[in-house]
């Protein structure tokens, strides 16, 4: 299912007030919201030819992702900081903020540092790929877009992403349990000290005694 540019979640999204064109907002083909997001993820779109928007989302949408689009990258930026998402498909030549420069933003910021972004460059233009993959893009394709291609790209950069959360949080946890046992092993240490401790008291005292009842009976033998 896709949500347009103008619909998310039921929510107006409001263009940014600097922009003063008449043109209507994006449309998606599909536009219905989806009462339960699909499992397979959420996508945004940024791009700004809108022409491209309404196909990769009506594309999107028949693959069950869904779908939010954004024509300028200060835009997407919004989006992203206002709802997680799964995946960035991201434009590299736009006006304004730049592909790379959305990009940077992006892992710039610690909260979305990971978020997969796919870049999609110029069919002739080989070295823009190289630039985007290099600025921190997990993949890239090429423009005209290969539907095929690009399906094929998405599921494997967010299954990939999904390993790596898997991941993560199994570290988490294993540090956790480290760290547990850690302060167990530092308390048991503590106890283990202040027993040795306490042995080589009672140990000192009984020779201390010993000496006394030696001293005794020899003085007791003399008399």
């Amino acid at each position: 299912m896709t949500s347009p540019l103008s619909q998310r979640n039921g929510t107006r999204i409001t263009p940014p007030q600097s922009r003063t064109d008449a043109t209507p907002p994006i449309e998606s083909p599909a536009s219905t919201p989806c009462a339960t997001p699909p499992a397979t993820g959420t996508i945004l779109a940024i791009d700004d030819s809108r022409a491209s928007l309404s196909v990769l989302g009506q594309r999107l949408g028949q693959l069950d992702y869904r779908t939010a689009l954004s024509d300028n990258g200060s835009e997407g930026l919004d989006l992203i900081a206002a709802r997680g998402f799964d995946l960035v498909l991201l434009d590299m030549v736009m006006p304004g903020m730049s592909g790379l420069q959305v990009l940077h933003e992006i892992r710039s910021n610690a909260d979305t540092a990971d978020l997969p972004v796919i870049m999609m460059t110029g069919h002739r233009d080989p070295a823009a790929a190289i630039d985007g993959l290099a600025a921190g893009a997990d993949d890239h394709v090429a423009k005209p877009l290969d539907f095929d291609v690009l399906a094929a790209r998405i599921a494997r950069v967010l299954a990939r992403a999904r390993r790596i959360t898997e991941l993560k949080r199994a570290n988490a946890a294993l540090d956790a349990r480290v760290a547990t046992r850690a302060v167990e092993l530092g308390e048991t240490r503590a106890t283990l000290a202040a027993t040795q401790a306490e042995r080589k008291r009672l140990a000192a005292s009984v020779k201390a005694l010993n000496d006394r009842i030696q001293w005794l009976s020899r003085t007791s033998v003399s008399r």
